[in-house]
């Protein structure tokens, strides 16, 4: 049975993530894009995550994706549109997910009811998802759906993510909380450690500095350096992360509880095999955890 104290949304999420994750950590995809000529990890991130926005600059990639700095994602855009135009990218995408997917999951998996099941439920969530203010939502939908069926369980949660991580955004904003703000509560929060976190999001001392110092102004952070999250500031995240799963959960109630655990209860082997198999960097240039199985 579903833990309910956890939102639909967010145990469809946490269910499905892992799918869509490996575009960005497991090696092919990273491979693929070298190959092409891009340099590190972000340039190939930015390309395969904005190239469904088109040629996009990096003003609207910034602010697009929120809580990576400028001059981060100025290192990569536009000149990565120089290696490669996004469509291109979007081929390289699709093309290195197949392949891991197929390492990971096997030829049984991939060709087997479970998956066609699975698949076809995500679309339909996937599709029924609102894209009025969604712009990565809109535009990963907006490309034709690809096949066999593990690509569309892989394209429909990539919809799916982008739906919640726009939605993610706009709970922010209402917040109050700016890209470095949104950064350090997280962090504090987390435990992740700011140093870390801050480097790998590429945001200059002084500027994290600041952040941490309107945060202490609002009494949500405290310590050195921002370190301790206050009740108030645990409460604000809190309540982000309930306004993040609550504007997330739309497709997945056109879809129905039954529907939804099914999906759950189908891809549970498919997650297990693609982390275990090595899908997934244990510390990532993300600077996130890897995916729970």
């Amino acid at each position: 049975m579903p833990d309910q104290d956890v939102p639909r949304a967010r145990r469809m999420w946490q269910a499905l993530e892992p799918v869509h994750a490996v575009t960005y950590f497991a090696p092919e995809p990273q491979a693929a894009c070298q190959e092409l000529g891009t340099k590190g990890f972000w340039m190939s991130y930015f390309a395969q995550r904005a190239a469904p926005l088109g040629a996009a600059p990096p003003e609207l990639v910034t602010a697009l994706f929120y809580n990576f700095h400028p001059q981060l994602v100025a290192r990569a855009v536009p000149d990565v549109w120089a290696v490669a135009p996004p469509g291109r990218f979007l081929q390289v995408r699709l093309t290195a997910v197949d392949a891991v997917l197929r390492r990971l999951l096997g030829p049984e998996a991939i060709g087997s009811a479970a998956v066609a099941e699975a698949a076809g439920i995500a679309r339909a969530a996937a599709e029924s998802a609102p894209t009025a203010g969604r712009a990565l939502a809109a535009a990963n939908r907006a490309l034709d759906w690809p096949e066999p069926a593990h690509l569309v369980l892989w394209h429909a949660q990539t919809v799916l993510r982008e739906h919640r991580g726009d939605g993610h955004v706009a709970a922010l904003l209402t917040a109050g909380l700016d890209p470095a703000e949104a950064l350090v509560l997280f962090t504090a929060d987390t435990g992740l450690g700011m140093d870390w976190m801050r480097t790998r999001r590429g945001w200059p001392e002084a500027e994290w500095a600041a952040a941490v110092e309107r945060l202490t102004d609002r009494g949500l952070v405290g310590g050195d350096g921002g370190e301790d999250i206050t009740d108030e500031g645990r409460a604000l995240r809190a309540e982000v992360e309930a306004h993040t799963d609550a504007l997330a959960d739309v497709p997945w109630g056109e879809v129905g509880d039954a529907r939804a655990q099914r999906v759950v209860e189908l891809t549970g082997p498919l997650v297990a095999a693609i982390v275990a198999g090595g899908g997934f960097l244990d510390r990532n240039p993300m600077g996130l955890p890897r995916p729970a199985g």
